[in-house]
């Protein structure tokens, strides 16, 4: 990955509006042109810029094959590739019975070849859509048991395609199998639009595909919800809990108590994915708390809450503490309340946050949370699961630094280890979930792969490094990485440098900086090189380089590893 490489990816796609093009192309062997619209209009109101290019029709494979098509020359970030199963109906009858038997493997093995081959020549994530389940009833009711039935090889490509996904880090899955079923088969298909105009979808599901794939994209794009806050009563139980008392609350498997408990269910769910919860209600805080300790049926537990705030304060003004706590963006934060006016409250002080309209029947709570898929993503890591412990220690470290008036008393109260090293195969997907997720501490807001990693971390010219913290209220984990690219013989070029916002004001950077000199030298190199390019969400660095000792030139920040003095700083060195 050369240096002009680089520096276009970041800067050559950006528009006059500041905001970045997104490339993708659309290759199916269906009528796509209503796709091509569909997500045009939803890129505009998601706020992306996309720049959309159609193969023609039923050209997936020559789009591919042929190192001189459109594809190529319109070089795209993303290739979403639609197959119908309806399209494949002639080709899978053509067969001898005995290659229908091995139709799905030979078809998922030929996605998997186009895949490679779009990886070598354009360097694009893959997006694949599964095939919608067709049973055309040669079989009757023991079609799942014909293995050169049409509807068994149908979904045994669905698994398999599910499979490579997993395996492959440059291809994902657009589920379109799922949406069929939420929407129903004879919605999703239209045999007269197929007949007359070969679209193997509906208009209105076309819509619903390209809602799934911008969101997709936006996930890429490191727009995603990390918190999700929690009114409480009539919300998690039925009832109200100051009034009602714990025995008088609904929850559990009776009646509309089931409700609740699907809810709660699926919001601790969240919270082993990684979701942050916190809590925002009006209530006195121990009469709040008292269902997550004593009530038996009660799904959340205290230990669950990253952020629990219970009082009769404006809960636009409490969201506020919760993301001060948090320091995380109010764009990532989802807050649900059975409540439509402290709904309008905090949509009108706090627009950024997203608040769902929550039906007025709480049986429809979980259903229409589902449907709204608020928390997309693209990337997840054993590490998730430890999120809220991380916050909870935060919160512990923010109520100790109000008891010092010092900031170095405080910073050397905390016994921090920090560990600066290089990338491993171990860290792999947290690395990439940084680069895709962090917005604020990010100097170049460059977005990479499990794949784009993996190739940084086998490059001969190309130097990640991953910085580690702990202290004692526990570990942080991984919270830094460094992208750091030979520009010639004397200069290493700082590609990307991002922090967790959960460490700022700790001293880390400049614990990267003694180190990542010291590292910087033994390669052989005079110069680190840096450049800020500015975003909505990362004024945060602006004065970053000016505030190591780097020289500004031009575009780009200059420092001189022969003048450069290493940082006092309160963290010892730890192995990881």
């Amino acid at each position: 990955m050369d240096f002009n490489t680089l520096r276009k990816k970041a800067k050559g796609l950006e528009l006059s509006n500041g905001k970045s093009v997104i490339k993708v192309a659309i290759l199916a062997n269906h009528a796509s042109q209503f796709l091509a619209k569909a997500l045009e209009y939803q890129g505009v109101i998601n706020e992306l810029n996309l720049e959309i290019y159609e193969a023609d029709f039923d050209q997936i494979e020559s789009s591919i094959l042929n190192p001189s098509s459109g594809l190529y020359e319109f070089s795209p970030d993303f290739v979403y590739i639609s197959y119908s199963s309806r399209k494949l109906i002639p080709k899978f009858y053509d067969l001898s019975v005995e290659d229908r038997r091995v139709f799905a493997k030979k078809f998922v093995e030929d996605v998997n070849g186009l895949a490679q081959m779009l990886k070598e020549r354009s360097d694009c994530q893959v997006i694949i859509s599964n095939l919608e389940p067709i049973n055309d009833n040669i079989y009757g009711s023991i079609s799942h048991k014909v293995d050169s039935s049409l509807y068994h090889q149908i979904n045994k490509s669905n698994l398999l395609l599910e499979e490579l996904c997993t395996q492959s880090l440059h291809i994902h899955l657009a589920d379109v199998q799922s949406l069929i079923t939420r929407v129903g088969l004879e919605n999703a298909f239209s045999p007269q639009h197929y007949v007359n105009s070969n679209l193997a979808f509906s208009i209105d599901f076309t819509v619903s595909i390209a809602e799934q794939l911008v969101q997709m994209l936006l996930a890429f794009t490191g727009r995603i919800n990390k918190c999700l806050i929690l009114d409480l009563d009539n919300t998690l139980w039925g009832g109200i809990i100051g009034d009602d008392g714990i025995e008088n609350i609904e929850i559990g498997d009776l009646g509309i108590g089931k409700a609740f408990s699907d809810l709660q269910r699926w919001v601790k769910q969240l919270k082993e994915r990684g979701i942050i919860l916190a809590v925002c209600s009006k209530n006195r805080e121990e009469v709040a708390k008292e269902p997550f300790e004593k009530h038996p049926e009660m799904i959340l537990k205290l230990e669950d809450i990253a952020v629990f705030v219970a009082n009769w304060s404006n809960k636009a003004d409490n969201i506020r503490y919760i993301q001060e706590v948090l320091n995380i963006g109010f764009d990532s934060m989802v807050f649900i309340d059975d409540n439509p006016v402290e709904r309008d409250i905090v949509l009108s002080e706090l627009p950024e946050v997203t608040v769902p309209d929550l039906p007025e029947d709480p049986a429809e709570y979980l259903p229409f949370l589902v449907r709204m898929n608020l928390f997309e993503t693209t990337t997840y890591s054993e590490n998730d699961s430890d999120r809220t412990r991380q916050y909870q220690e935060e919160a512990k470290r923010k109520n100790l630094s109000k008891s010092f008036t010092d900031m170095s008393t405080f910073l050397a109260s905390l016994k921090m280890k920090g560990f600066f090293g290089p990338f491993n195969d171990f860290d792999v997907p947290r690395i990439a979930q940084l680069t895709q997720r962090s917005n604020q501490f990010n100097l170049r807001t460059i977005r990479y792969t499990e794949s784009e990693i993996t190739d940084i971390r086998n490059s001969e010219t190309d130097h990640g490094f991953v910085v580690k913290l702990s202290d004692k209220f526990g570990d942080y984990g991984l919270i830094s990485i460094l992208i750091a690219q030979e520009r010639n013989h004397e200069e290493l070029f700082l590609d990307t440098w991002i922090m967790s916002c959960r460490v700022l004001e700790r001293g880390v950077e400049h614990f990267v900086m003694n180190y990542l000199v010291e590292r910087t030298k033994s390669l052989g190199f005079k110069w680190i090189v840096g450049e800020y390019l500015p975003t909505k969400k990362n004024m945060l660095v602006k004065n970053h380089y000016e505030n190591l000792g780097f020289k500004r030139e031009d575009e780009l920040w200059y420092l001189e590893l022969e003048k450069f003095s290493p940082f006092d700083v309160y963290i010892q060195s730890a192995e990881s």
